[in-house]
């Protein structure tokens, strides 16, 4: 039986993967790596298996991380946000010769692991990055409609909008900034091009989604890998990516904040004290959230990705929706749970190839799609339903014609 070790094991996504992995049968030891050994401890209890462990690791010390994979098959990284923490341990890992996952969704970050490729494959390392939600099983129910459905791919469309965690921390809203910052990749018309999120290119692109479970929500660009990744594996001329968080009165506070600019980290002085205007700022926007979320009366969290492929099938026109929705559910499931099932697939020997590798390069879609049901213990009366696996499924004709579909 296989070793695993959750890197930032303690978080919002790590502390789910725990607890998916920790239900199944597919490793003999869990090892809950985090900086934070107290809360570490607490989600090694809360997974209820004598196998899962708690340790204490600081992922950017060299001597720290070599020691935590030490003896392991397989690293999930969990740890956040990935432009700090990801090119560090992946190259630690990398040199420990270990088997990697991770969640990484900032797109500048991912260039920068994918320029790795060569250093993994001479290591004989399988990296499996971006396995969470988007990307992640985006990237994997794109590559399956476009494999089994579609002759010929137009345009992979990526929609998501999540809300209502029990918590949000510094690591969330950092990465929401950065968001806001980097340019923002967009596959249009074959080509890849680059848009700025307050700027008239960036503006023209946002628009409103209907979502199962969630409604209509308004989105905006996001500067996730799939734009940039998916072409080189799936021929279509378009790849975009838009996303929101709920409700939309927090996104937009959050938005209007950085654009003031209150992300700036250069203390400014303040009645005679030294004053971050970004810590202010996200200690103002995590205390704003929870006003926003009780006078909106939004409840429990909730969240949904949806993949919209549109292209052609024995030359007619078809559209098909995937969507991962769920009422009780959002961030830390919808990217935990992937991250999960790309670790089990890694140990079960199911990933293929060496090198740093995005998720539709190494990962079959039946080997996902077919784990799926088993790790959410999905059945037809449950959430989800039919379809594939737990997943939502459209299909809308050339007449426009909209109906489910069992796959």
């Amino acid at each position: 039986m296989a070793r695993i070790v959750v890197l930032g094991g303690s978080g919002a996504v790590g502390s789910v993967a725990v607890k998916t992995l920790a239900s199944q049968e597919y490793f003999s030891e869990i090892v809950v790596a985090d900086i934070n050994l107290a809360r570490a401890k607490k989600i090694a209890a809360q997974a209820g298996a004598k196998k899962v462990s708690a340790k204490k690791v600081d992922a950017l010390s060299k001597t720290g991380l070599k020691d935590a994979v030490k003896g392991c098959d397989v690293v999930l990284n969990c740890t956040g946000p990935f432009y700090k923490f990801g090119m560090p341990i992946l190259k630690g890992v990398i040199k420990s010769g270990v088997s990697y996952v991770d969640i990484c969704d900032d797109v500048d970050t991912t260039l920068e692991m994918l320029d790795l490729d060569g250093a993994a494959k001479k290591a004989g390392v399988c990296a499996l990055i971006g396995m969470g939600s988007s990307p992640g099983a985006t990237n994997i129910v794109a590559k399956f409609i476009a494999q089994t459905l579609l002759d010929e791919v137009d345009s992979i469309d990526i929609f998501h909008a999540h809300g209502g965690e029990p918590f949000e921390g510094e690591g969330v809203i950092g990465h929401r900034y950065h968001c806001m910052t980097i340019d923002i990749p967009m596959f249009l018309d074959g080509e890849l091009k680059y848009v700025k999120y307050f700027e008239k290119d960036g503006i023209a692109l946002r628009q409103k989604f209907n979502f199962p479970v969630i409604g209509e929500v308004p989105l905006y660009p996001y500067p996730h890998p799939e734009q940039v990744t998916i072409p080189q594996y799936i021929k279509c001329r378009q790849v975009t990516n838009k996303g929101s968080v709920l409700p939309n009165e927090y996104y937009e506070l959050t938005r209007d904040i950085f654009r003031l600019g209150l992300g700036d980290k250069k203390p400014v002085m303040v009645k005679g004290k030294k004053v971050v205007p970004y810590d202010f700022a996200v200690a103002y926007i995590i205390r704003e959230r929870e006003r926003i979320l009780k006078e909106k009366k939004f409840g429990p969290q909730r969240g949904c990705v949806t993949v919209v492929v549109k292209g052609r099938k024995d030359g007619k026109f078809h559209e098909y929706r995937a969507s991962m929705a769920s009422q009780s559910q959002a961030l830390g499931e919808g990217t935990g749970i992937p991250a999960a099932m790309g670790a089990i697939l890694m140990a079960m020997g199911k990933i293929s190839g060496t090198g740093v590798l995005p998720p539709e390069a190494c990962v079959n879609p039946g080997d996902f799609l077919a784990l799926l049901p088993k790790v959410m213990k999905l059945d037809d009366k449950k959430e989800g339903g039919k379809g594939f696996g737990g997943i939502i499924a459209e299909h809308v004709d050339e007449t426009g014609k909209v109906s489910k579909l069992n796959i």
